[in-house]
Formats: structure tokens, sequence, C-alpha cells
């Protein structure tokens, strides 16, 4: 079971996950990537701080909004992953090709950088 609720923080799209990320859950998490990157959000800040568990399914998702992401000039950051995932995102080199940070702060002055 996952909750993922968004709001807007000083320009900034806000992701929040709470839960697992598993093959049935990650449609809600393609849904709300799909319509952020549509609404053309410049700014998406990720927080896994409650993110217990993601799936393949789950990464996948974020694999397959990387080259959106970055056609569209948006800068996006994912932070307060806890260990166990971190290791996974290592593993696939998801850490090279994402913006990945330890706290809010960090994420929200990566996102502003000019």
């Amino acid at each position: 079971m996952v909750r993922i609720e968004t709001n807007s923080e000083a320009g900034i799209f806000v992701i929040s996950i709470d839960g697992d990320i598993d093959a049935s859950s990650s449609i809600q998490l393609d849904d709300v990537m799909r319509t952020s990157i549509a609404e053309r959000h410049p700014k998406i800040v990720i927080s896994c701080e409650k993110l217990a568990y993601i799936s393949s399914a789950g990464l996948g998702v974020f694999m397959s909004y990387i080259e959106d992401i970055n056609s569209n000039d948006i800068k996006m950051a994912i932070y307060g992953l806890n260990e166990k995932v971190m290791n996974v995102f290592e593993i696939l080199g998801l850490d090279q090709l994402l913006n990945i940070v330890n706290t809010k702060e960090e994420a929200s002055t990566l996102v502003n950088e000019v």
C-alpha cells in the first residue's frame, strides 16, 4: 500500500511517497510523474523519507522518465532514501542518472541552482 501526495512549495512541485512501491502501486507513481512532466513543472522534488520498499516496477518508473526530465529541462531531485532502497538505486546505477541527496534542503538547493 502506498500513499502519494503532491503539493507546491516555493515554486517547487513536491511528490511525497509513503509506503511501498510495488507492481500495482507503481501505476500511481507513474501517473504522478507523467502529470508533473506534462504540466511542465520545472522543479520537482521527490520525498522518499517514508518509502519503505521499491520493486523493479517502481524503479522502472523513474528510469522511464529520465529522458523526458532532461529533454524538458526539468530539475528533479530525490531525497530521504533509506539505506536499503538507496542500495538498489546504486546497484542499478540510478544514483548516477538521478539527483539523489539526503535532505529536503539539499534537494531544494539543487533544483533551484541556475
